[in-house]
Parts: structure tokens; C-alpha cells; sequence
């Protein structure tokens, strides 16, 4: 998996069959990891979750606003060390605004439908991560870094 065509459709395939990621903040020094429903965008280039504003992960993001993210396949099997895929995240976090929600809102709630009464709370803020890269970890060591165009 060197080609990036394929290293694309990898991802977009694991995205679309994964539900939830793991959200890593920090504040102070201190990192906060949280399970979060989420959706990315078919470029690639998003991530978009919901969190209440009260939650500690919002704080942080307002504090710090790079963020990782963990993505995986995996079965909870001792199989997974050949046949999983981990891929991690490293992008820019941040509330989307009044004027994206319309366009970005539709891309979550496709993917999480359960999610809409929710997201739609007064006390619900919507995140949207800007991607800069990718790395894919496939059996077990094999990494490869997928960079954003525009995210250097």
C-alpha cells in the first residue's frame, strides 16, 4: 500500500466503516483522550464530531487546538497484529462556525443520524478538525505518512 490512489481508498474505506475515534487533547501539559462519533470528509481534508460545551475535550481545544486522532479496524483478536490498520490524525481543531454549519452539519448527520437531536442542543458545540496528516500503520510496523496538501 505505497500507491497514494490506494493509501486514499484505504482511508476512505476505513472511515466510512468506523463509527467512533479516539480524540486525544491537551491543556496544560496535560493530554485528555475521548471516544467520539465522528465523520470525515471524502477529500480527506475533515473530521467533524459533536461534544457538549461543558466537556472537558471543548475546553481543551479552545486552550490548545492541535489535536490527534486514532482511527482503527481492529477485532480485539491476536490476529489484528497482521491484519489491522491503526491511523492516526494530526490536525487543527476548532468550532465550526455559523456559516459552515449549513454545509458541514449534513456530512455528520449522514454517517450518524442517531446523532441529530443532539448535535441540534443549544448546549452542543460542533468541532471540525482540519487534517494535516495521516500516518497508516498496517501489520503490525509498516507506517506510512500521508500529508495534506495545504496543511504545511
Amino acid at each position: 500500500m505505497h500507491n497514494i490512489d490506494d493509501i486514499k481508498q484505504s482511508l476512505r474505506e476505513l472511515l466510512s466503516r468506523q463509527y467512533f475515534m479516539a480524540l486525544a487533547t491537551q491543556a496544560n501539559g496535560q493530554p485528555h483522550a475521548s471516544l467520539v462519533a465522528f465523520a470525515a470528509t471524502d477529500d480527506l481534508e475533515y473530521f467533524y464530531f459533536a461534544t457538549p460545551r461543558s466537556t472537558r475535550k471543548y475546553a481543551n481545544i479552545t486552550q490548545e487546538c492541535r489535536v490527534s486522532l486514532l482511527i482503527d479496524n481492529r477485532g480485539n483478536d491476536i490476529k489484528d497484529i497482521a491484519t489491522a490498520m491503526g491511523v492516526t490524525v494530526e490536525g487543527l481543531a476548532q468550532e465550526v462556525t455559523t456559516g459552515e454549519r449549513d454545509s458541514t452539519l449534513p456530512i455528520y448527520l449522514e454517517k450518524n443520524p442517531a446523532m441529530k437531536e443532539f448535535v441540534q442542543s443549544p448546549h452542543t458545540v460542533f468541532v471540525k478538525v482540519k487534517v494535516l496528516r495521516y500516518r497508516i500503520v498496517t501489520q503490525f510496523q509498516n507506517v506510512v505518512t500521508l500529508e495534506i496538501a495545504g496543511s504545511k
